[in-house]
């Protein structure tokens, strides 16, 4: 059983980690360097960032479910490293949600006040300002996703980096 919930806590993590680092150094750079125009570019990446929010909520459950498992199987003196990943992993749920909940539907409705695409307005257009605004505010939140995210994953890795023999003193 114990060797399952690491299994799930490591899958949930590296499929949300793994699939943030792919929006953030393939897909999207991608996207706007290949498509016609920037509205496109940003539609399709969008849309892929909205469904893949719901798969980051859901390999979040996962991982915050078989973490709590995990700690409580696990002896006292080890339970920290499960606190931390739990902890980390809580604040990249939150963030995400935030993405998925305030931000992106912000972001939607200052893209229809602007006619459908926020580049095809002014730079001064109140849509664009609030759309400019929110889209730099939804890059670090999910900067900050990503970032937390290597941190558990470097706690996970550590968690048998222990020497087999002990220095001797």
């Amino acid at each position: 059983m114990l060797a399952t919930l690491r299994f799930l806590q490591l899958l949930a993590m590296a499929v949300w980690v793994g699939g943030l680092a792919f929006f953030a150094f393939v897909l999207a750079p991608t996207a706007f360097g290949v498509l016609p125009t920037v509205h496109l570019a940003g539609s399709i990446v969008g849309a892929c960032l909205k469904v893949f929010d719901v798969v980051e909520l859901g390999c979040g459950a996962v991982f915050l479910v078989a973490t709590a498992e995990l700690f409580r199987r696990a002896a006292n003196r080890i339970r920290g490293r499960y606190e931390m990943e739990f902890v980390l992993a809580g604040v990249m749920v939150l963030a995400t949600a935030y993405l998925q909940y305030n931000i992106i539907p912000a972001m939607d409705r200052d893209q229809l006040q602007a006619g459908g695409d926020v580049n095809s307005v002014a730079t001064a257009n109140p849509a664009r300002v609030d759309f400019d605004k929110l889209h730099v505010r939804s890059e670090r939140v999910a900067g900050t996703v990503l970032f937390l995210g290597l941190g558990v994953l470097f706690l996970m890795s550590r968690e048998h980096a222990r020497p087999t023999n002990p220095p001797s003193a």
